[in-house]
């Protein structure tokens, strides 16, 4: 039995997203950050760092957006949410590795800069910093859709789930992504995938579901 633990606006969509595309069956367990459901002691039991995404597979938990959508990958080989090419594997893992170590941390430096720095001045300098990484990984992003249908190119894959999550924060975040035409128009394409769409809109997300 595949059980996802996720909260509705969370980098946890991109798992989400990946597990819907699989067509398996699942069971949900909305672990809501914003009520603190992370650090309770039933959640931490599941996993210690108080962090969502986890999965549980049949009682064995993954955590991390980059292993389970990885693991989803392999365990649904006939899904092709990965390339078959083990370079173009490895290329895939790594761009998702980006998201989660460089993107993801940008985006919390510019919305919670209280968990890295103290005092109100440097807190601000962390904000203003990581505002300009946030924007320029997006830009990025955008460049590396250009010519291309999906992230890895023609084939759609987990990599793919994981990006929609940083236009939606950057939407909910003030910033102009109608600028960042490849990855507009690559978001556009992801909105017309019925298991995208079932995701966004169950999660409520700013893409469909405007504030």
């Amino acid at each position: 039995m595949l059980t996802l633990y996720f909260s509705p606006g969370a980098c946890s969509m991109a798992s989400h997203i990946g597990l819907e595309e699989t067509g398996a069956p699942y069971e949900e367990r909305p672990t809501l950050l914003a009520k603190g459901e992370q650090k309770t002691e039933a959640y931490l039991k599941i996993n210690p760092r108080g962090k969502v995404p986890a999965l549980s597979v049949d009682g064995k938990v993954i955590v991390e957006n980059t292993a389970i959508l990885t693991y989803l990958a392999r365990r649904f080989p006939e899904k092709k949410l990965m390339p078959d090419d083990p370079v173009e594997a490895a290329r895939c893992i790594a761009i998702m590795t980006w998201f989660s170590n460089i993107v993801h941390p940008a985006y919390q430096r510019y919305t919670r800069p209280e968990r890295f720095a103290e005092g109100e001045a440097a807190q601000a300098t962390v904000k203003d910093l990581g505002r300009k990484a946030f924007w320029a990984s997006c830009q990025e992003i955008d460049a590396l859709l250009r010519g291309k249908t999906w992230m890895m190119g023609e084939q759609y894959t987990v990599a793919d789930g994981y990006a929609l999550v940083f236009y939606g924060w950057g939407v909910r975040g003030g910033f102009p992504m109608n600028e960042l035409t490849a990855y507009t128009a690559w978001k556009d394409r992801m909105l017309q995938r019925p298991a995208v769409r079932k995701i966004l809109e169950s999660e409520r997300n700013v893409l469909v579901t405007p504030a």
